[in-house]
């Protein structure tokens, strides 16, 4: 009777999901992410008159570029094209504006040029508020709130999707997909290959990959540290955040990935300042290696907070302990959301706690306590959230192995692709990702790289949609199918927002002749794309930044 009522169950839920298939809305193009690439690509597949949903996971459009990160990790700005120009370009319209400047005055910020078309550094409300502009402008339908059914959510009728179904049970049917998220769940979703953490330098003939302990030298340990609870004492145990498995060797492969921070948005107007909180699960050994760091002699502040209009900043990690929680994201990309959740609070939770400690702790040397002492969390910012922002920087996820994948040699413009969608002109660039112990017992970051490619380099079309046989109506403009090292330099978010764009077009292009996306004929693509604006020839030798 048992096997009798469960199979009848089985049948109703596969009856009511054929049900929510069938009554779903249908869309020439679904775009699932809000990214700044999911925003940038909705609102081209809008511009080419085809209908397009976008459907957010959270509530807030933008992704990093909105949750923080206003100082553009640019490269060669000429190259930057296409909406993507156009967000920054409507960003210098804002700053333009006398009523835009608030705590400082226009002529003090020296990254604000009246005669240049666009500014590269903006507070995290006025991009969002762009973005939101530009989607209401294109009428894009927005679905917030709605997260893709990680169990079976993506439908398949031989090589094409058909539908995807978010945890809610809504169910959104189209022609064509884009996976404009930084996790990749919709690609993994639809059974298309990817992989996650570092290949070894052998497996695609590079220098620059794999586990990296020789080239670790920037925001690195200065001074001896013991890792162990009690100093010098290994069968006391490690402190928090120090692994004790061997590192590995140089070049070899890993399933580490970079790690993660949240980009936060400070001041020192103390009108407009919330001080930094003690996290009330604050653990105090989580911040012991700090602290004997500090004793040590390392007196470095500690973070990078690059000024942004308004006298904010957008603050990054800096330096041997940060704002960077080391080694502690391995399950984020392939975790459910339970644990995706529960990493993005522990990062929460050690950021908050850090920046408590620096600006706080009697053992914080008071030459650095009383720099962190002046600043605090800008009060205008992610208002919602308590002033903390809603989008942790997920530097690297899952990326796509496609039938083309970029490498160091794209970077380094040895190979040189010749179907190029945009470009990418920033370091080949990795944060730590381990903390370890050295044989003679002491603690060491390893994984940072930073290696200019030497100036911009081409993007592949064929690193943006799946390889031949596995999707044949899915983009994907941010995991993109690239190496580990190679990602380092492709992972900016005015990229993302360039592949965002030439994805839609590629989207809307294989609509209108009945084709799969590997189908897209690119010289036609090219056309288009070069009549909206994209840049994708290398720029000539001698040409200005």
């Amino acid at each position: 009777m048992n096997v009798l009522i469960s199979a009848l169950l089985g049948i109703s839920l596969l009856s009511q999901a054929a049900a929510a298939r069938e009554n779903a809305p249908r869309y020439d193009v679904v775009v699932y992410g809000g990214t700044s690439a999911g925003v940038i690509a909705a609102v081209q597949v809008a511009r080419m008159g085809r209908s397009v949903v976008l459907v957010e996971p959270g509530q807030h459009l933008g992704g990093l570029t909105s949750g923080g990160l206003g100082a553009t990790d640019t490269g060669r700005k000429s190259v930057i094209g296409g909406i993507s120009r156009e967000f920054y370009q409507r960003l210098k319209r804002h700053y333009d504006q006398d009523s835009a400047w608030r705590q400082q005055q226009r002529s003090d910020f020296s990254f604000y040029e009246p005669a240049a078309d666009a500014i590269w550094r903006f507070e995290p409300h006025v991009a969002e508020k762009v973005f939101e502009q530009m989607i209401d402008e294109a009428n894009v339908p927005v679905v917030r709130g709605q997260r893709l059914d990680l169990e079976g959510g993506v439908a398949r009728d031989s090589d094409r999707i058909t539908s995807i179904r978010m945890e809610t049970g809504r169910t959104f049917q189209g022609n064509m997909f884009i996976d404009a998220t930084y996790e990749g769940d919709l690609m993994a979703g639809a059974g298309v290959s990817f992989t996650v953490g570092r290949e070894a330098n052998a497996q695609y003939d590079e220098t620059l990959n794999g586990i990296q302990k020789a080239n670790a030298r920037r925001h690195q340990f200065t001074e001896n540290i013991s890792p162990y609870v009690v100093p010098d004492d290994p069968t006391s145990g490690v402190l928090p955040g120090v692994q004790t498995d061997p590192p590995g060797n140089d070049g070899d492969s890993d399933c580490r990935i970079q790690a993660y921070c949240f980009r936060l948005c400070t001041t020192t107007v103390s009108e407009n300042s919330a001080p930094f909180l003690k996290p009330d699960d604050y653990d105090s050994q989580r911040y012991e290696l700090l602290l004997r760091n500090l004793e040590a002699g390392d007196h470095r502040i500690a973070w990078h907070p690059a000024m942004m209009p308004n006298r904010k900043t957008d603050t990054n990690n800096n330096f041997a302990i940060s704002t960077d929680n080391i080694g502690m994201n391995y399950d984020y990309p392939e975790g459910d959301y339970s644990t995706r959740e529960r990493i993005i609070k522990e990062h929460k939770t050690y950021q908050q706690g850090l920046l408590w400690t620096l600006a706080n702790h009697p053992r914080v040397p008071e030459q650095v306590r009383s720099e962190f002492a002046r600043w605090g969390l800008a009060k205008d910012e992610f208002v919602d959230n308590r002033h903390w922002p809603h989008q942790l920087y997920i530097r690297e996820a899952r990326r796509m192995v496609a039938d083309y994948v970029m490498t160091e040699f794209d970077c380094r413009r040895q190979r040189v692709a010749n179907d190029s969608v945009g470009l990418g002109s920033y370091n080949m660039d990795s944060h730590n990702c381990q903390r370890y112990i050295t044989p003679d017992g002491h603690v060491r970051n390893e994984g940072n790289i930073e290696v200019s490619p030497g100036g911009p380099y081409l993007i592949s079309y064929r690193s943006i949609v799946p390889a031949q046989g596995e999707a044949a109506n899915l983009l994907v403009p941010v995991c993109i199918s690239a190496s580990h090292i190679a990602y380092g330099s492709i992972r900016m978010e005015p990229v993302f927002m360039i592949l965002g764009q030439s994805a839609a077009t590629a989207a809307v292009d294989a609509i209108n002749n009945g084709i799969a996306v590997q189908a897209v004929d690119y010289g036609r693509l090219r056309k288009q794309l070069l009549a909206d604006g994209q840049v994708l020839d290398l720029p000539a030798k001698g040409e200005t930044p």
